[in-house]
Protein backbone atom coordinates (compact mmCIF):
# COMPACT_ATOMS: atom_id res chain seq x y z
CA UNK A 1 0.00 0.00 0.00
CA UNK A 2 1.17 3.51 -0.76
CA UNK A 3 -0.36 6.55 0.88
CA UNK A 4 0.35 9.75 -1.00
CA UNK A 5 0.03 13.18 0.59
CA UNK A 6 -1.54 15.46 -1.94
CA UNK A 7 -0.04 18.95 -2.42
CA UNK A 8 -3.30 20.67 -1.63
CA UNK A 9 -3.51 24.44 -1.27
CA UNK A 10 -5.39 23.78 1.98
CA UNK A 11 -5.69 27.39 3.14
CA UNK A 12 -7.01 28.57 -0.23
CA UNK A 13 -9.53 25.75 -0.39
CA UNK A 14 -10.72 26.49 3.15
CA UNK A 15 -11.12 30.18 2.24
CA UNK A 16 -13.34 29.19 -0.69
CA UNK A 17 -15.68 27.53 1.85
CA UNK A 18 -18.89 26.32 0.20
CA UNK A 19 -17.70 26.94 -3.35
CA UNK A 20 -18.33 23.81 -5.48
CA UNK A 21 -15.14 22.07 -6.63
CA UNK A 22 -14.26 18.74 -8.17
CA UNK A 23 -11.36 16.33 -7.84
CA UNK A 24 -10.62 13.88 -10.64
CA UNK A 25 -8.58 10.77 -9.79
CA UNK A 26 -7.16 8.42 -12.44
CA UNK A 27 -5.17 5.27 -11.65
CA UNK A 28 -3.57 3.22 -14.42
CA UNK A 29 -1.44 0.08 -14.22
CA UNK A 30 -0.45 -2.99 -16.23
CA UNK A 31 -1.66 -6.47 -15.35
CA UNK A 32 -0.22 -9.81 -16.41
CA UNK A 33 -2.81 -12.23 -17.75
CA UNK A 34 -3.07 -15.59 -16.01
CA UNK A 35 -0.34 -17.85 -17.47
CA UNK A 36 -2.74 -20.76 -17.76
CA UNK A 37 -6.36 -21.58 -17.25
CA UNK A 38 -5.51 -24.63 -15.18
CA UNK A 39 -5.84 -24.02 -11.47
CA UNK A 40 -7.81 -20.82 -11.88
CA UNK A 41 -10.28 -20.59 -9.02
CA UNK A 42 -12.68 -18.29 -10.81
CA UNK A 43 -13.15 -16.69 -14.19
CA UNK A 44 -12.48 -13.36 -12.48
CA UNK A 45 -8.84 -14.29 -11.80
CA UNK A 46 -7.57 -13.26 -15.22
CA UNK A 47 -5.44 -10.45 -13.82
CA UNK A 48 -2.20 -10.92 -11.92
CA UNK A 49 -3.27 -8.32 -9.37
CA UNK A 50 -5.60 -5.42 -9.06
CA UNK A 51 -5.02 -1.96 -7.67
CA UNK A 52 -7.56 0.29 -6.02
CA UNK A 53 -7.52 3.84 -4.74
CA UNK A 54 -9.34 5.52 -1.92
CA UNK A 55 -9.21 9.04 -0.49
CA UNK A 56 -9.01 10.02 3.17
CA UNK A 57 -12.32 11.10 4.59
CA UNK A 58 -12.70 14.54 6.23
CA UNK A 59 -12.69 13.51 9.90
CA UNK A 60 -10.41 10.49 9.46
CA UNK A 61 -6.90 10.45 10.91
CA UNK A 62 -4.02 9.09 8.84
CA UNK A 63 -3.81 6.05 11.17
CA UNK A 64 -7.55 5.46 10.84
CA UNK A 65 -7.26 5.81 7.06
CA UNK A 66 -4.37 3.34 6.95
CA UNK A 67 -6.38 0.87 9.05
CA UNK A 68 -9.44 1.15 6.81
CA UNK A 69 -7.35 0.60 3.69
CA UNK A 70 -5.45 -2.32 5.27
CA UNK A 71 -8.77 -4.03 6.01
CA UNK A 72 -9.87 -3.42 2.41
CA UNK A 73 -6.65 -4.87 0.99
CA UNK A 74 -6.91 -8.02 3.15
CA UNK A 75 -10.52 -8.82 2.37
CA UNK A 76 -11.12 -9.94 -1.23
CA UNK A 77 -14.85 -9.48 -0.76
CA UNK A 78 -14.46 -5.93 0.57
CA UNK A 79 -16.99 -3.60 -0.95
CA UNK A 80 -16.39 -0.02 0.05
CA UNK A 81 -19.98 0.78 -0.81
CA UNK A 82 -21.26 -1.50 1.93
CA UNK A 83 -19.29 0.39 4.58
CA UNK A 84 -20.49 3.87 3.77
CA UNK A 85 -19.44 4.79 0.23
CA UNK A 86 -19.05 8.54 -0.20
CA UNK A 87 -22.05 9.72 -2.29
CA UNK A 88 -19.98 12.64 -3.65
CA UNK A 89 -18.18 10.32 -6.10
CA UNK A 90 -19.70 10.31 -9.58
CA UNK A 91 -19.11 6.61 -10.35
CA UNK A 92 -18.37 5.23 -6.89
CA UNK A 93 -16.37 2.20 -5.79
CA UNK A 94 -18.88 -0.28 -7.19
CA UNK A 95 -18.30 0.90 -10.77
CA UNK A 96 -14.83 2.38 -10.99
CA UNK A 97 -12.77 -0.75 -10.24
CA UNK A 98 -13.13 -2.59 -13.53
CA UNK A 99 -10.08 -3.30 -15.68
CA UNK A 100 -6.72 -1.63 -15.11
CA UNK A 101 -7.68 2.00 -15.72
CA UNK A 102 -9.74 3.45 -12.89
CA UNK A 103 -11.12 6.94 -12.83
CA UNK A 104 -13.71 8.82 -10.84
CA UNK A 105 -14.76 12.38 -10.07
CA UNK A 106 -15.53 13.66 -6.58
CA UNK A 107 -17.76 16.73 -6.31
CA UNK A 108 -18.27 18.74 -3.16
CA UNK A 109 -17.31 21.93 -1.39
CA UNK A 110 -13.81 23.40 -1.33
CA UNK A 111 -13.73 23.20 2.48
CA UNK A 112 -14.57 19.48 2.37
CA UNK A 113 -11.89 18.86 -0.25
CA UNK A 114 -9.29 20.71 1.85
CA UNK A 115 -9.55 18.00 4.52
CA UNK A 116 -9.03 15.10 2.07
CA UNK A 117 -5.30 15.55 1.56
CA UNK A 118 -4.24 11.88 1.25
CA UNK A 119 -4.89 9.12 -1.25
CA UNK A 120 -4.03 5.43 -0.91
CA UNK A 121 -3.21 2.99 -3.70
CA UNK A 122 -3.43 -0.61 -2.57
CA UNK A 123 -3.40 -4.11 -4.12
CA UNK A 124 -6.23 -6.61 -4.23
CA UNK A 125 -6.11 -10.26 -5.16
CA UNK A 126 -5.32 -11.80 -8.47
CA UNK A 127 -3.80 -15.04 -9.66
CA UNK A 128 -0.49 -14.13 -7.97
CA UNK A 129 -2.18 -14.86 -4.63
CA UNK A 130 -3.72 -18.17 -5.66
CA UNK A 131 -0.54 -19.43 -7.40
CA UNK A 132 2.29 -18.82 -4.91
CA UNK A 133 4.64 -21.27 -6.68
CA UNK A 134 5.15 -18.64 -9.42
CA UNK A 135 6.54 -16.21 -6.80
CA UNK A 136 4.89 -13.09 -8.19
CA UNK A 137 3.58 -12.01 -4.79
CA UNK A 138 6.66 -9.96 -3.90
CA UNK A 139 7.10 -8.10 -7.17
CA UNK A 140 6.90 -4.34 -7.27
CA UNK A 141 3.99 -2.85 -9.20
CA UNK A 142 4.33 0.35 -11.17
CA UNK A 143 1.35 2.59 -11.66
CA UNK A 144 0.40 6.09 -12.74
CA UNK A 145 -1.77 8.19 -10.44
CA UNK A 146 -3.15 11.51 -11.64
CA UNK A 147 -5.14 13.77 -9.32
CA UNK A 148 -6.48 17.13 -10.43
CA UNK A 149 -8.74 19.69 -8.82
CA UNK A 150 -11.01 22.15 -10.55
CA UNK A 151 -12.80 25.12 -9.10
CA UNK A 152 -14.87 26.89 -11.73
CA UNK A 153 -15.86 30.50 -11.22
CA UNK A 154 -13.17 31.44 -8.66
CA UNK A 155 -10.40 33.99 -8.87
CA UNK A 156 -7.89 31.91 -6.90
CA UNK A 157 -5.01 30.46 -8.93
CA UNK A 158 -5.00 26.91 -7.51
CA UNK A 159 -2.60 25.69 -10.22
CA UNK A 160 0.23 27.99 -9.10
CA UNK A 161 -0.28 27.10 -5.44
CA UNK A 162 -0.08 23.36 -6.20
CA UNK A 163 2.91 23.84 -8.51
CA UNK A 164 4.77 25.69 -5.75
CA UNK A 165 4.32 22.73 -3.39
CA UNK A 166 5.64 20.16 -5.85
CA UNK A 167 9.38 19.70 -5.88
CA UNK A 168 10.51 18.70 -9.34
CA UNK A 169 13.99 17.30 -9.62
CA UNK A 170 15.81 17.99 -12.84
CA UNK A 171 18.71 15.73 -13.78
CA UNK A 172 21.95 17.66 -14.24
CA UNK A 173 24.80 16.26 -16.30
CA UNK A 174 28.30 17.08 -15.10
Amino acid sequence: MNIHSLPWPQESLEELGDTPVEMRVTLSYFIEPNPSRRGVVSRYRYESHGLRFDVKRPLETIDGFRGRISAAARDDRYQSGSSGDDPSWLIGTQGRHRGSLHGDIWRGTAADLASRGSIAVYPVSGWWKTRPALKHYDRAVRYALIVSIRAPEVDVDLYTEVANQIVVGLPVEI
